[in-house]
């Protein structure tokens, strides 16, 4: 018996080994290579930068990466008065008339102000156009009046800045910071410019473009990346933000995502050139925002660094854009124009202006201006702020059903 049992184990242990040698054969000649190359392979996928699939998503890290830089959140604080609740006894100083507060013992409470405290009362976007240090934001971004304006950099550096001029017709408002300096090895002091963007040209936009839109996205997440198309060109909007209403003309509607906070931000195109600044968003919609083109920007940048101010040419006037529509509600005779009319009994001529020394009356109809018929795609402000200061032009109008032209010389409104 133990005869037998010897000789199954010393079997066994001869198919083990046999068995083993053969394996290790194949391991080393088939499935070492094959598990070593997939290994190798792994470790340096693991370790390899992710490269761009698409041309199109090549320029755009390209853009984001190289206009990040440029591109600042801008924090708004205020002084607020910090209000305590008190309790006074209503009858203290009449104990003496009515004895002990009639045996009642109450207290009423009132607040009173006990200092104030600063607190961050609005949050936008803006983006560096200098390096000097100018910074073009929205206008809506920096109406607060006694504020205090800090500017963070997508590198966690913090700035005070200070408001320069706000145009008087479009939403846009530029901001300086100042340029930081050190002493160098030879005792000078030298500066640290900053970054800045291009300035594309908005004149020829395409829809269907692809653009970038980059902000402060609800205030709280800097530097967010939107990615989308030129949705539409040339609209007409009423926007309303920081205490601000105005309409807003000849805007650029995109479908990439512009949040609360992207307010005074860049809409880049793949070339990492400006060509808009992000302003508004449609309430009630989804992928519907405006950005002003850079364009109606250039201006006031260039008066800024030449006179410190803001100008435009002002014609003094409050009016209606005539449509068929406001044609047949208000019986008038022409179906384009400018109706000059006032509300809230406010007159339609302003005071003093050029259009009160020029004669012109409310309920005068301004059909065209030097020749250039006004519609609703064609503004009278649009024609007039292609004009400067001092300019003179002739008006169409018309007056109780007869046509006249009348001269003017254009004023001048500043930030």
């Amino acid at each position: 018996m133990s005869f037998w049992l010897t000789g199954i184990i010393i079997i066994i242990f001869l198919l083990g080994f046999f068995s083993g040698r053969v394996f290790s054969d194949f391991y080393n000649t088939k499935l070492k290579f094959l598990w070593g190359r997939e290994k190798t392979e792994t470790l340096e996928e693991a370790v390899k930068p992710y490269s761009p699939q698409s041309s199109q998503e090549e320029a755009v890290m390209k853009v984001v990466e190289e206009s990040s830089p440029a591109v600042v959140s801008i924090i708004v604080k205020k002084e607020i008065p910090v209000y305590r609740t008190h309790y006074r006894n209503p009858f203290e100083g009449f104990e003496d008339f009515f004895g002990d507060d009639f045996g009642i013992r109450f207290k009423i409470p009132e607040y009173k102000q006990e200092g104030t405290e600063e607190k961050k009362v609005a949050e936008g976007t803006g983006f560096i156009v200098s390096e000097e240090g100018l910074i073009l934001t929205n206008k809506h971004v920096v109406n607060q009046e006694e504020a205090f304006y800090t500017i963070i950099t997508n590198e966690e550096k913090r700035y005070e800045a200070e408001v320069l001029a706000k145009d008087p017709f479009q939403d846009l408002a530029v901001m300086k910071v100042s340029v930081e300096g050190k002493i160098n090895k030879e005792g000078k002091l030298s500066l640290n410019n900053f970054p800045t963007l291009k300035l594309g040209d908005s004149q020829t936009i395409r829809i269907g473009q692809t653009v970038i839109a980059i902000g402060n996205a609800l205030g709280e997440f800097r530097n967010t990346i939107s990615l989308g198309v030129i949705s539409g060109l040339g609209r007409r909007i009423t926007a309303s933000g920081g205490g601000l209403v105005e309409t807003l003309e000849d805007v650029i509607q995109t479908d990439a995502a512009i949040n609360q906070g992207n307010s005074g931000g860049p809409l880049l195109n793949l070339r990492g050139e400006v060509i808009g600044i992000n302003v508004a968003m449609a309430q009630g919609a989804q992928s519907i925002g405006f950005a002003i083109p850079v364009d109606k920007a250039k201006r006031g940048i260039k008066q800024i660094k030449e006179i410190g101010k803001i100008v435009y040419p002002f014609l003094g006037v409050r009016y209606i854009l005539i449509t068929p529509e406001v044609q047949e509600e208000r019986n008038l005779e022409v179906d384009y124009g400018a109706l000059v009319i006032g509300e809230d009994g406010v007159l339609g001529v302003v005071e003093d202006s050029a259009a009160a020394k020029a004669g012109i009356k409310d309920g005068d109809i301004i059909l065209k201006v030097d020749e250039e018929k006004i519609t609703n795609d064609n503004s009278l402000s649009r024609i007039i702020q292609d004009k400067l200061p001092g300019d003179k032009a002739v008006l169409e109008i018309l007056r109780e059903g007869e046509k006249k032209l009348i001269e003017v010389i254009l004023g001048e409104k500043t930030s």
